[in-house]
């Protein structure tokens, strides 16, 4: 009886990406069809660029909110310090 490697594997993780981007790219092509006129169609070499671009967008969109939320986080860390800061000098007034 063969044990299986339950390790990571580049194969495993560019056939992933490949499957993703592709299916992304079938449902962008599908977008952009309802919206071309009747009888007109995207040609099917477009759906995997489509894909790959539409994966980097997401990519750059989960960093971008990422980033925005380190602000906030930053923000409300802030306003924490400031909060102990005022309650330190209340005690000591006291």
């Amino acid at each position: 009886m063969a044990v299986q490697s339950t390790g990571f594997s580049w194969s495993n993780l560019l056939t992933f990406l490949q499957e993703l981007a592709e299916l992304l790219g079938r449902g962008l092509v599908r977008l952009i069809e309802g919206v071309l006129p009747a009888g007109r169609s995207l040609s099917p070499d477009l759906v995997l660029p489509l894909g790959y671009l539409g994966l980097l967008t997401l990519v750059l969109l989960v960093f971008h909110l990422i980033a925005a939320a380190r602000k906030v986080i930053w923000f409300v860390v802030g306003i924490g310090w400031i909060l102990v800061i005022v309650r330190i000098i209340l005690d000591v007034l006291a």
